[in-house]
């Protein structure tokens, strides 16, 4: 409470010096208030209960915010055996927080079905036990306080009546010609009761303080009390403002601002209460408990604002997050891998979203119906992007097993150039149809490559003018065969690695060879290839490998688990990488080494090839070496 607030009561009479000595409200403070009225008073007084009232949401916000719904649930069940011992406030703040849990456990499960190709218009959220429990247990807390609030209204009538009961008991005090003294003694009883009644009902409130001073007035006009009285008076209230002004200056050292502040507002009420002083002292004794009251109240101020600022920054931040969102160019996401990336960056601002405290009041509730309504209408387009897309892998693959079944019911035919054309052109066809889903499209790839194959293999052995090239291209092969087997013997030099590949490149330029002799030459190829790069790479691979071992052994210091963890991914690696050999493999029978287009591929396909080789083999030992040490481990533990 401010100074304003202290002076902020009913003007006395002047020249009446009797009651400015005992009027409740200091002395000096009703002096100052010439011009104030009761009604300011209470419009003030309003505006300080707000501003705490916001404090305390604010701090009782804070704390929920800390809790799980079943830890809210079992609060509000404790609250339910006796809400008296919670305010409004508290209840509405676990309300809040609980339905803020619960609503975005609901964007969750809305976002899920929506990534997985549902419908926003069908999302129904499933039933959640906890939500019906709390409503259950809210809609007792309610009841209970409405019974409160009755017995409440009921008590604010007793006591208006108690009050003016008191208020008669003053009239005929001042209209009884009994002893001073014993009147004085009546008096400050009745007084003591007075303060003693506290809840009236508001709307009366004005008139009722205004009938008490003024009877407070008069009864002092007529006592005229004497000076042992007075002075007695005088030194007792001085005890306990002085009492009051330490208490107020101590409160500057608080740390909890809140906390100080409320105390702050009982001292002021005290102080409002107790009796004036000497004459000669009142400004004094005022004086240095204002200053108190200031400089807790400029800390109160400070830190209210700072609250507020604290929420402002907040908004600003929300409402960037919104506007990033909101700012989406749907238009240049144009495959799955952009709207994943895409659909990851909103998830982590969702995050990002959940960490940052409340917006203003008036704000919190509107900004994040933005926020939502933007995330809702991303993954809105995101669903319809993806049935849009399965709807054209279906159709993909449809032409594909169409052009599969063409393949296949041509693969036998003897029209050597019309079927082989027919064939090139179904091939240049295939490649231009999209992708499918990937469930179908290596056994249809199997197919479709099997059949161009055995075509033009029979091709191959049926046209009698290419016999004699194949021969050839077998001799040459052979050759070639000859010249890596020499290889197999010397040691890695650039010079020798340059000679295996250029043997490689002539190998790719060399046609077909008799359809018998292919699989069987091609496998000594591709095994005196294998010997050589294992050769020529093994102290690449040992390199890695020893790397490999030293970070392996940490990893056992950390546990087994997380060798297990790696040899997982080793193996999920090196199948990965035999998948995309295999690929690679298969591509080889597109391709037309007679054609310069096909010589260039060739050789980059192999290139391709062997790297992913040199990857294999160290894969390999990497899941070797694992292997060995989980046996060393299991031979240990027996």
């Amino acid at each position: 409470m401010t100074d304003t607030q202290d002076t902020n009561l009913p003007k006395t009479n002047e020249g009446l010096e009797d009651v400015k000595q005992a009027v409740e409200a200091p002395a000096e403070v009703v002096e100052a208030a010439s011009e104030t009225t009761v009604e300011e008073a209470v419009t003030e007084e309003t505006a300080v209960e707000e501003a705490q009232e916001a404090l305390e949401t604010a701090a009782l916000d804070e704390s929920a915010r800390k809790l799980t719904k079943t830890e809210i649930l079992a609060k509000m069940k404790k609250i339910a055996e006796d809400v008296t011992k919670a305010s409004k406030a508290e209840i509405d703040t676990l309300k809040q927080n609980f339905y803020r849990l619960h609503n975005s456990e609901v964007e969750v499960a809305k976002r899920a079905f929506l990534e997985g190709g549902g419908n926003v218009e069908d999302f129904v959220p499933t039933p959640d036990p906890e939500e019906a429990a709390f409503k259950e247990v809210l809609g007792v807390v309610k009841e209970q306080r409405n019974k409160l609030n009755a017995e409440e209204e009921k008590e604010r009538e007793k006591n208006y009546q108690v009050k003016l009961a008191i208020i008669e008991e003053l009239k005929e005090l001042i209209e009884s010609p009994e002893d001073p003294n014993k009147n004085y003694n009546e008096f400050k009883k009745l007084q003591q009761q007075w303060h003693e009644v506290t809840l009236i009902p508001l709307n009366k409130a004005n008139e009722l303080w205004k009938s008490y001073q003024l009877y407070v007035e008069k009864f002092y006009d007529v006592l005229k009390l004497n000076n042992e009285f007075r002075e007695y008076d005088f030194k007792k209230n001085l005890e306990i403002k002085t009492r009051l002004c330490e208490a107020a200056e101590k409160l500057a050292d608080e740390e909890d601002v809140v906390a100080a502040f409320h105390h702050l507002q009982k001292l002021h009420q005290e102080y409002r209460d107790t009796g004036p002083v000497a004459k000669e002292l009142r400004d004094e004794i005022w004086a240095r408990f204002k200053a108190a009251s200031t400089l807790l109240n400029k800390k109160h101020q400070q830190y209210f604002e700072k609250q507020k600022e604290a929420e402002q920054e907040n908004l600003d931040k929300k409402t960037v997050i919104c506007e990033i969102v909101e700012g989406i160019d749907y238009g240049k996401l144009n495959g799955f891998q952009a709207w994943d990336k895409k659909t990851q960056e909103v998830i982590a601002l969702q995050n990002k979203w959940k960490t940052i405290g409340y917006a203003p009041q008036k704000l919190n509730v509107k900004v994040f119906e933005r926020f939502r309504n933007a995330c809702d209408e991303f993954f809105k387009k995101k669903s319809e992007y993806f049935k849009a897309a399965k709807a054209r892998m279906n159709e993909n693959l449809e032409k594909k097993r169409a052009l599969v079944e063409k393949v296949e019911s041509l693969k036998d035919s003897k029209e050597w150039k019309e079927t082989a054309e027919e064939l090139v052109k179904i091939q240049k066809e295939w490649k231009s149809i999209g992708p499918v889903a990937k469930r179908y499209s290596d056994s249809l790839w199997k197919r479709f490559i099997a059949a161009c194959d055995y075509f033009f293999e029979q091709k191959g052995a049926a046209t009698s003018s290419q016999r004699s090239v194949e021969n050839e291209n077998l001799k040459r092969k052979k050759a070639i065969i000859e010249e890596l087997k020499e290889l197999l013997n010397k040691e890695e030099s650039e010079e020798n690695n340059e000679h295996i590949h250029k043997l490689m490149a002539e190998w790719n330029e060399v046609g077909h060879v008799p359809f018998k002799e292919k699989d069987k030459i091609y496998e000594q190829y591709r095994t005196l290839v294998d010997k050589l790069y294992k050769s020529f790479n093994l102290s690449m691979v040992s390199k890695k490998a020893s790397k490999f071992r030293a970070a392996v052994s940490k990893m056992q210091e950390t546990g087994a688990q997380a060798v297990y963890r790696e040899r997982e991914k080793l193996v999920r690696n090196y199948e990965n990488l035999l998948n995309e050999l295999h690929t690679y493999e298969n591509n080889l029978g597109f391709l037309n080494a007679t054609s310069k287009s096909g010589n260039s591929l060739l050789t980059e396909l192999s290139k391709k090839m062997d790297k992913l080789k040199a990857e294999i083999e160290v894969a390999k030992e990497k899941i070797r070496h694992i292997d060995e040490g989980i046996q060393q481990e299991d031979k240990k533990a027996e």
